[in-house]
């Protein structure tokens, strides 16, 4: 089979097809040709920023992951095992991360990975389109042509990276929200109200890069700039990335008034990326405004926002719950392209995209699973949302069908929706025997999904 696209999406959908003894040619265009935003020609490589979320079962994003694990998910293998410290979420060294992937494809003997450049939809059966938001020009023209309709487009913001040396430790304190992970895997820059609010000054007046054809009501909710975010509000901020609950400033004994978090970036701890400061800023403009931030008056940026263009197709009109094409046998569509948001979702696009195309070679059909689990949930928000105005979505808990007899609490009403998910999944699994028979079941994690330890990410 064919895959097109080396992201996380094709890059787990070719790891599917070939554990089920399916040969793939999964081509990838860099480093023969590079995009606006990535650095390496490492398959699944992290463009914005190195965090998969949450791994708590208690979370949705938590729910997902440990539904992938489940079935066998390259892109979760490998995120667990190039872990950093990062609270409840599940942070990765970007790099060994990607390296890790990009082994552990071309040393399996039925994947062949081929560095050119895809043009147009690839004749045959099956294909998956895995191109990723940025494919090339010609291939999203013929993406629009079988469509349609033109490509929806939104945009998207990249946040930026310090030196670690560079951060005045003696203003930064580490520390997590409520003590969560190790309760000291966070740098956190403090501010007074006073310093937030000359913060928020500059930030709303900085000047803006220019970006071709943009229309700011393209931006994406779940990833808006943080400059757009402050102009919401003089205390949006406070209320969003720079929410002060749950830290204490060990200078002073009390609650900042706001609090920029730092998240580390690579293994070495050289990195550390500033979280939810993705940003359309001029580049001179960050690094004016953001030495502002306490800490960070010294900051060497390694690496700064930017803002770029995404496409993804109009899923409901074209897409089965499968990610099969609705128009065409065989054809898939996963990653961004296909109307989801966020690396995880993207990962099990991926997944599903792959058993379905597997299914098909072994004379089967794509399998379409209860909507009751995350990954079943995910194919049928993109294949039965509304049309109209449609904007990728992550995965929530307001996908899934509400319980029956649900409990009172929230935590105990999302335990019962992840233990429903997972009875739900297994069941699937092991009468899935076209797919599963001969798989072996991935290892067993440390922690149970009750604690969400291990189950949903956890180190093993």
């Amino acid at each position: 089979m064919t895959i097109v696209g080396g992201g996380l999406a094709g890059s787990e959908a070719a790891w599917q097809c070939a554990l089920r003894g399916v040969p793939v040619r999964l081509y990838e265009m860099r480093p023969r040709r590079p995009t606006a935003v990535h650095r390496t020609g490492d398959l699944a490589e992290l463009v914005c920023s190195n965090s998969f979320k949450s791994v708590e079962l208690a979370s949705s994003h938590g729910l997902l992951k440990e539904e992938l694990r489940r079935l066998g998910s390259l892109i979760l293998e490998c995120a667990e095992a190039s872990r950093l410290p990062a609270g409840a979420a599940l942070a990765v060294d970007r790099e060994l991360f990607a390296r890790l992937v990009t082994g552990r494809l071309e040393r399996h003997p039925l994947i062949e990975i081929v560095r050119e450049e895809v043009t147009r939809i690839p004749d045959g059966s099956p294909v998956i389109i895995a191109a990723g938001p940025l494919c090339s020009d010609p291939l999203a023209a013929e993406i629009a042509r079988f469509a349609g309709e033109e490509n929806l487009a939104f945009y998207d913001a990249i946040s930026p990276i310090v030196e670690a040396d560079s951060i005045d430790m003696g203003v930064a304190f580490r520390a997590s929200r409520y003590g969560k992970g190790e309760g000291s895997d966070y740098l956190n820059c403090p501010m007074t109200r006073e310093e937030y609010e000359a913060f928020h000054d500059a930030l709303v007046t900085a000047e803006e890069a220019e970006v071709h054809d943009f229309d700011r009501g393209l931006l994406f909710e779940g990833c808006l700039p943080v400059e757009e975010l402050a102009r919401r509000g003089r205390d949006t901020l406070r209320f969003g990335p720079l929410k002060p609950v749950g830290l204490v400033d060990p200078r002073t004994g009390r609650r900042p008034w706001a609090v920029v978090q730092l998240r580390q970036d690579n293994l070495a701890a050289t990195h550390y990326s500033l979280v939810g400061f993705q940003t359309r800023l001029r580049w001179g403009e960050q690094k004016r405004v953001f030495r502002m931030i306490p800490a960070l008056e010294r900051a060497e940026f390694v690496k700064l926002g930017m803002i770029h263009r995404n496409t993804y197709v109009n899923a409901p009109r074209i897409l089965r719950e499968t990610f099969e094409a609705r128009a065409r046998r065989g054809l898939f569509f996963a990653g961004q392209i296909s109307g989801v948001e966020g690396y995880t979702e993207s990962t099990a696009s991926g997944l599903l995209a792959g058993l379905g195309a597997a299914a098909l070679v072994l004379g089967g059909e794509p399998p379409a699973l209860d909507p009751v689990t995350a990954l079943g949930a995910l194919g049928r928000y993109v294949s039965r949302a509304e049309p109209k105005g449609y904007q990728p979505t992550n995965i929530s808990w307001g996908l899934l069908p509400p319980l029956d007899h649900p409990p009172r609490g929230r935590r105990e009403r999302r335990r019962a929706l992840a233990e429903r998910a997972l009875a739900a999944l297994d069941a699937f699994r092991s009468g899935c025997k076209l797919l599963f028979e001969h798989v072996p079941a991935p290892a067993s994690p440390t922690g149970t999904p009750e604690t969400g330890d291990g189950a949903a990410g956890g180190r093993r």
